[in-house]
């Protein structure tokens, strides 16, 4: 259809265009796409057994939905996408800010229009993208925030009586007739406010200062909320919850790889950083653990939930901290190390709400030990068991690399040493190149290097090396002398 070319009543109607409501222009749209086998929700990972074919149904079903889960599962960007299940165009009454249907118009100024002019009424088009409204729920929002109030101002200036309906100004519910209207965080919303929903939900019924108006309102309500229980902010009304037709539950990823594809797909990062920096499969495993091992840790608040932007935002800082590393270095190119995590570390302290044990050991060390974790449920997809070595007799493969620090070595490994600096401070330790060329002997050589550091850091892991933050790095020793304070002149109290 030529959509610049139907510009009146008249036009549209030899046109053949035919009135339908939004939830069967949103099963229509959907109908077509499952039936040609096309990607419905484009980008939208972890979910294709779970939460889409639920969605799916609920539009199937012409259904309200809200989404129900913790911060981070993509609950916004679903509803986001719903837009590209409408039609491209609709016509509307042109100058209209209800989007009234000109074969079913329901303000007053659509009706006068339709009036006056007839077959000459003006008719506008609307692109999909125009009929999305999200609205965040906050305390403040008002009655008149969503559905509307009385303008003085307009009363006043056309010299209308406060009788007349055209004194009043619409909210953003009935401005969102014939669109998508969200609702984020559900729970935030006021009691009060949630109760001014019901009748819309129901019968299309709104009251604005006296006025009982019968507008037919055509929208599709998504409403995002975390469960009920999360912290003290509120809780969905019960009428209202009994109105919303689908529940909808949503979920982190299962997997690593799962997560891992979440990451790829949305950390930002610069072409440069591509280019220049190699990260190998081990780390960017790890960096997922660690949001794995966080929803389990007995320092995070389960019902807070860890977000899935913490592993994205992880990689980007990762890629940075390699970058930085390199810069300082004068290095064309590197790959990332173990310690590089640490860099990561703002980016979990940030994305993790503490129960009271983990506030008090602090954000920064739970966000040490988190990583310490990953690195541990990461040591036998590479390296045999060290727990094993302590029920059999056979030899320990670890045991020369233990006794060179039973013998009173030490090994201060920093962040941003040189990749010189970092192949030789890995070859101090006895026993480590030969037990990586021995498990992993055909990885290449940076990747080789990276298994050696990360088999230091999983032995202290396993308690079987001493490990202590020092400035800007770490000290492994033995694990005796490691138990002991932290000389005076370690800057440990940076990190606090």
């Amino acid at each position: 259809m030529n959509y610049n070319k139907i510009e009146t009543l008249a036009q549209l109607k030899a046109s053949g265009w035919q009135s339908k409501s939004i939830k069967t222009e949103l099963r229509d749209n959907l109908i077509d796409r499952l039936t040609n086998k096309q990607t419905v929700f484009e980008g939208i990972v972890g979910f294709n057994n779970t939460v889409l074919p639920d969605i799916e149904r609920a539009i199937l079903s012409q259904h309200n939905i809200l989404l129900l889960g913790l911060r981070g599962q993509a609950k916004t960007r679903i509803a986001r996408m719903m837009v590209h299940l409408l039609d491209e165009y609709i016509p509307i009454v042109a100058g209209s800010e209800l989007n009234d249907d000109p074969f079913q118009p329901i303000s007053r100024f659509a009706k006068d229009q339709l009036a006056e002019k007839a077959e000459d009424t003006p008719i506008s088009w609307v692109h999909r993208n125009e009929r999305y409204v999200e609205k965040l729920a906050t305390p403040d929002v008002s009655v008149a925030d969503l559905i509307g109030d009385v303008d003085p101002i307009k009363a006043a200036n056309m010299r209308l009586s406060y009788a007349d309906e055209r004194v009043i100004h619409f909210g953003l519910v009935p401005r969102s007739h014939r669109s998508i209207f969200v609702i984020n965080e559900l729970p935030d919303l006021q009691p009060r406010i949630q109760v001014a929903l019901f009748n819309i939900l129901q019968e299309g019924d709104i009251q604005i200062r006296g006025f009982n108006l019968r507008l037919p309102l055509d929208i599709q309500f998504v409403f995002t909320a975390n469960p009920e229980d999360y912290t003290n902010r509120g809780s969905i009304v019960t009428p209202l919850k009994d109105r919303i037709e689908s529940q909808i539950l949503t979920h982190y990823p299962s997997t690593i790889e799962l997560s891992k594809q979440i990451s790829l797909q949305e950390a930002r990062l610069n072409e440069s950083q591509k280019t220049k920096i190699n990260v190998p499969e081990l780390i960017e495993d790890l960096t997922e653990e660690i949001a794995f091992v966080a929803r389990e840790s007995e320092y995070v608040d389960e019902k807070s939930g860890v977000s899935a932007r913490l592993t994205i935002t992880a990689r980007e800082n990762l890629f940075s901290t390699a970058e930085r590393r390199s810069l300082i270095n004068q290095e064309k190119k590197t790959t990332a190390r173990i310690s590089d995590l640490s860099g990561v570390v703002p980016s979990i302290t940030g994305k993790i709400e503490l129960v009271y044990e983990g506030e008090q050991e602090g954000p920064f060390l739970v966000a040490i030990q988190l990583i310490g974790k990953a690195v541990r449920k990461q040591f036998t997809n590479y390296f045999p068991d060290p727990e094993s070595f302590k029920k059999r007799k056979e030899a320990n493969p670890y045991q020369k690399i233990i006794d060179w620090f039973a013998q009173d070595n030490t090994l201060d490994f920093y962040n941003d040493i040189s990749n010189k600096e970092y192949k030789n401070t890995l070859f101090l330790i006895p026993g480590l190149a030969e037990i990586v060329d021995q498990y992993q002997g055909k990885k290449s050589a940076e990747e080789k290097l990276l298994l050696m550091e990360f088999l230091l850091h999983g032995l202290a892991e396993y308690s079987l090396v001493g490990k202590n933050l020092i400035r800007a790095g770490y000290q492994f020793k033995d694990l005796f002398g490691s138990m002991f304070n932290m000389d005076e002149d370690d800057d440990y109290e940076e990190y606090e």
